[in-house]
């Protein structure tokens, strides 16, 4: 064998290796996140299994946690089961979607023209600590049952929230960057666009975090008080339980709300560690 077989050889053993190294840290990074979960998962199961054997509550107020997933199973089989999941996450979209576009113009005026953070710096702040459902009396007085009322509190639920991420993320801008931009010629919208937005990305992803929690809680909130002919939706599906007494109904629907919670949370999740990556924050421990 000649000696550039013999590195062939060498250079495909070493590719395999790195191939399966490489398959090996995949399968070891997704068992490390999903572990920690599943565990979660089977200890909150079990916690619930012994609080109903405890005889705390009869079964038919809260049955066990067999019962609730077969409803949950028997939904998945059901058409209506996703018409209500496409409602209210159209919904959510929509509103979010608004509640970015108000926070970020609000935000960014707030953020760099003095007179407005002296004005309503604080008034923002105000109203991201003012709960959602206070709103309601309020949007229903204005658009009564309607879609608009709804979309009315998740907007104000969720723009407080995003304005004050980019606030802070503006506010903790390196100087330097700010001096850099002008020296190469950046002015206002330009400036915002190459260094400020830039720059203050990780708190405004934060802000934006935090802003969909908020946008979930004032729409679960609005489905369940403003309820709107022929549209069925998750809150509805959930008040329609509560009043029929349908115990393993109404659980079954919580657990799809806390999942959608979860998925949404983990893909937030995803894009902060592209970002950290980007960045080179995500270094290896070790």
């Amino acid at each position: 064998m000649t000696t550039t077989e013999i590195s062939q050889s060498i250079a495909g053993l070493d590719a395999l290796e790195l191939s399966t190294r490489e398959r090996r840290g995949l399968a070891s990074r997704i068992w490390s996140r999903a572990w920690p979960m599943f565990s979660a998962i089977v200890l909150v199961f079990a916690i619930w299994e012994l609080v109903v054997l405890s005889g705390w509550r009869p079964e038919y107020v809260l049955p066990g946690p067999v019962t609730v997933l077969g409803e949950l199973w028997t939904r998945l089989g059901d058409p209506d089961f996703y018409d209500a999941i496409f409602v209210t996450m159209r919904r959510a979209i929509f509103g979010f979607a608004l509640a970015v576009l108000v926070g970020l113009i609000v935000g960014a005026a707030v953020s760099r023209v003095r007179p407005l953070r002296a004005a309503f710096g604080s008034l923002i702040t105000g109203l991201q600590t003012m709960p959602s459902i206070a709103w309601f009396p309020l949007a229903i007085l204005l658009f009564k049952l309607s879609e608009s009322a709804i979309l009315f509190v998740v907007i104000l639920g969720a723009a407080p929230s995003i304005a004050n991420g980019l606030i802070a993320g503006v506010d903790y801008t390196p100087p330097i960057l700010l001096r850099a931009g002008h020296i190469l010629g950046l002015r206002r919208l330009a400036l915002y666009r190459h260094v400020i937005l830039p720059a203050s990305l990780p708190s405004f992803l934060s802000g934006l975090k935090q802003g969909w929690a908020f946008a979930w809680r004032s729409l679960m909130a609005g489905e369940l008080l403003v309820i709107i002919a022929h549209q069925t939706s998750i809150g509805e599906q959930l008040d329609n339980a509560r009043e029929l007494s349908d115990a393993p109904g109404l659980l079954a629907t919580m657990i799809v709300i806390l999942v959608i919670g979860i998925v949404v949370d983990m893909c937030f999740g995803a894009a902060d560690s592209a970002l950290r990556r980007r960045w080179g924050l995500d270094q290896p421990v070790g």
